[in-house]
């Protein structure tokens, strides 16, 4: 009797597991198991290198930028331009030959003035073009205000005082005046003016366009100047000997911060 009641509880145990396993398939139920979701991240601009390609470089490394979305500036060459002063001289002026002191009479003489004079009306049409932008500019004044600040740009670059040497001369003179000189002691002294200063050469052309007029005016200075550190007074007779002068250690003197 148990027996027959033990096979009869099988058959209906497998029948109701494949009940069971038929109404899970019609009504389509799954098991729980991992879900993943896809998130975009930040689009990265910048793709490290291989291993091992460190160091090494690259064919063409503008379409490697391009193809990984890094966009490449073009470079252009371009030269700086200082609206302020001029790089160089436009017309030099040549001192003539013996100082015009030649004789008229002579064939040297003759080249030399006709020269000078084909530099003069230059120089007159220059400075009637620089009167009409300003109409104050005057030859004379404008000699003795320069012969004024080339004196005071050269104490100022004795005394190592930038920020006035600045306000004097132009950004092409100042390092021109000062290179190699930080370490240096400078001694310079204005005596005398051996002549009147005065305009020898005046230029005015156009820059960069049309109706942008630079000014170059050259002032002739005839003056006596000291750059050495002033002797013992000898009496008649009596030799100089270097061995027993000392000389004065100079001041301990910085550029101005």
């Amino acid at each position: 009797m148990a027996m027959p009641m033990r096979r009869t509880l099988v058959v209906l145990h497998r029948a109701t597991c494949s009940s069971l396993m038929n109404a899970e398939a019609s009504l389509d139920v799954r098991h729980p198991g991992p879900f993943f979701l896809p998130v975009r991240t930040k689009k990265r601009y910048f793709i490290p290198p291989a291993v091992g390609m460190k160091g090494k470089i690259e064919a063409n490394a503008e379409d490697r930028g391009r193809a990984a979305g890094v966009v490449i500036r073009q470079e252009y060459l371009e030269r700086p331009i200082n609206i302020a002063c001029t790089a160089g001289i436009f017309d030099a002026y040549i001192p003539p030959e013996g100082d015009a002191r030649l004789s008229t009479l002579s064939k040297e003489g003759l080249k030399q003035r006709t020269e000078q004079i084909r530099q003069s009306a230059g120089s007159q049409l220059a400075i009637r073009k620089i009167k009409e932008h300003d109409s104050l500019f005057s030859t004379k004044d404008f000699a003795e205000r320069a012969q004024e600040i080339f004196i005071e740009a050269h104490n100022a670059l004795t005394q190592f005082n930038k920020e006035k040497l600045h306000s004097l001369v132009t950004e092409r003179c100042y390092p021109e005046m000062t290179r190699g000189n930080r370490f240096k002691t400078i001694r310079w002294r204005f005596v005398e003016s051996l002549e009147p200063p005065r305009v020898v050469h005046a230029r005015c052309p156009d820059m960069v366009s049309k109706g942008n007029l630079y000014g170059q005016v050259t002032v002739r200075m005839h003056s006596k100047q000291t750059v050495m550190i002033p002797g013992p007074k000898l009496s008649v007779g009596e030799e100089f000997d270097a061995s027993s002068i000392e000389v004065p250690k100079p001041e301990a003197v910085q550029w101005y911060k």
